[in-house]
């Protein structure tokens, strides 16, 4: 119900057990073509998914809860997951590899992603300054960056500029009542994840009060797609953990600006 247990069963070699997925699966694509959509994220089509006799179904967050609820009801075996961090995922990888019989390849799969993490982090330490990075979930209102993406922001060599709202789970709890304390922060890069919608580096340039932001001023407004960056899975660890460094990177290696 959920991109990131697609994403793991097939790295596991166990895509056989797969019935069926979210709709919002793009990783890997063969899924997509193979594999029926029974559900959204906060919705599902319960009759096409009791009607695949799932031996379990996999969702994420208590935003599924009703989901769940519904599908307990009616039989079903479910596992919800609520990992909010980097350890959490590679927790995740580990857990759901023993449900299946997997193990040993979650646990080869999991150091394969504590490795990568690791390198980045070297590579990262090597760079000559530390930008602070404004990350951006959504726009209207705006909603800054979830834990792990904070977290992945800091591995990657910046710094997020709002750490006291990235502890909190639920998006509603990110919300920033006034749009002008980010400016206020005065980030150096400004990456945007607008959750199925692309992001506008222009709007964001035009919002009244940004015009000295530092990342406006140097046009460091970037996307980072949220299907590698926004589901607690794989694709952040590796593609989503790159874009970030590659975005920082290049930061870093430019000439300072008076």
């Amino acid at each position: 119900m959920t991109e990131e247990p697609t994403e793991v069963l097939y790295a596991l070699g166990q895509q056989h057990r797969i019935v069926g997925i979210s709709g919002f699966t793009v990783r890997p694509s063969e899924a997509r073509r193979d594999k029926p959509k029974v559900s959204a994220f906060t919705s599902a089509k319960l009759d096409r998914i009791l009607a695949l006799e799932p031996d379990l179904a996999i969702g994420f967050s208590d935003l599924q809860a009703d989901i769940a609820q519904a599908l307990i009801k009616a039989g079903v075996e479910v596992w919800i997951s609520n990992h909010r961090s980097v350890p959490g995922i590679l927790g995740y990888i580990r857990r759901l590899g023993a449900m299946v019989g997997a193990a040993q390849a979650a646990e080869a799969y999991a150091g394969k992603a504590e490795a990568h993490i690791e390198a980045v982090r070297a590579a990262a330490a090597k760079l000559p300054r530390r930008p602070k990075v404004y990350f951006e979930e959504w726009d209207e209102p705006p909603i800054t960056g979830i834990r792990w993406v904070a977290e992945l922001v800091r591995i990657a060599g910046g710094d997020d500029i709002f750490p006291e709202l990235a502890e909190k789970s639920l998006g509603r709890d990110r919300i920033l009542a006034d749009p002008l304390e980010p400016a206020r922060r005065s980030p150096d890069i400004v990456i945007g994840s607008w959750c199925g919608k692309k992001f506008r580096p222009e709007k964001v340039a035009a919002r009244p009060g940004w015009q000295d932001v530092p990342a406006v001023r140097d046009g460091e407004l970037h996307e980072v797609k949220s299907p590698i960056i926004l589901q607690p899975g794989p694709a952040a660890l590796f593609d989503g953990l790159d874009a970030l460094h590659a975005i920082i990177k290049s930061w870093a290696g430019r000439p300072l600006t008076a």
